[in-house]
């Protein structure tokens, strides 16, 4: 349960992480620091969304207090709206408003961002040209430029070999079929291919198979605690982040 001390020092923000195979929570206070244990439970399967809207109230009730909502979700997300979801496996979650879905049972505000962008939130340094990848079902895509984020690019769906996307190559089905070393040696070539493509500073790899990479990694890249899925939450309730949550002229939020 959230500590009288987090109460005094600000608001207190739900953050979930959305994935394909596990749903998880964790309530921060204002720094980003864990104030309750995280909740988790298996992602509903099929995924869809009234299910899934129904498991997050669930770890919810877990938790305790909190002001604020924050959702790291592994697709497109534009304002309030899902718009691809393709690690969920279903196509029910086109222009569903999770955020405003959540609102609605939680009775707290929200905000949503594809997951990568939220676990970058959670590691970057804010300095120079930095890439976030989450390595789970899937693989997550963010960039930031002097700690701000950049338009999102769904990289998991570009074709990296004839008739392969970047899901496919280096997804969790593809470490299952191929096993670790040579999901790992796929992995490096997605990171010397991202590194010409984008001249990145630095590169940050998390997600729960982060931990499976078996080879050293290059000077600029290095794996990070897939907690910043949780704990970057926080941040995106920080002022400079208010530009993402505009919704664009002719789109209805």
């Amino acid at each position: 349960m959230p500590t009288k001390r987090d109460r005094a020092t600000g608001p207190l923000t739900l953050a979930y992480d959305i994935g394909g195979s596990h749903l998880k929570a964790g309530v921060l206070n204002a720094s980003g620091q864990m104030s309750t244990d995280r909740a988790r439970v298996e992602t509903p399967n099929p995924a869809k969304p009234d299910e899934v809207v129904a498991a997050l109230v669930g770890l919810a009730a877990q938790l305790g207090r909190y002001d604020r909502v924050s959702i790291g979700f592994p697709g497109v997300v534009r304002g309030d709206q899902v718009l691809t979801a393709p690690n969920l496996g279903t196509a029910e979650w086109a222009h569903f408003p999770l955020g405003a879905a959540l609102a609605k049972k939680l009775g707290k505000p929200v905000r949503m961002l594809n997951d990568a962008s939220i676990q970058g939130l959670g590691v970057i340094r804010g300095r120079g040209l930095e890439c976030v990848l989450t390595m789970g079902t899937g693989m997550g895509f963010a960039l930031f430029l002097d700690g701000r984020i950049t338009p999102h690019l769904e990289m998991s769906q570009h074709p990296i070999r004839t008739h392969k996307t970047y899901d496919e190559y280096v997804g969790e089905a593809a470490l299952e079929r191929i096993g670790r070393k040579q999901w790992t040696k796929r992995l490096l070539r997605v990171i010397a291919v991202l590194d010409t493509v984008i001249n990145f500073d630095a590169l940050y790899i998390g997600g729960g198979n982060a931990r499976l990479i078996d080879a050293p990694l290059p000077a600029k890249v290095k794996t990070v605690s897939n907690e910043a899925g949780i704990t970057g939450g926080v941040r995106l309730w920080d002022k400079r982040m208010d530009h993402a949550f505009e919704a664009p002229a002719g789109f209805a939020a």
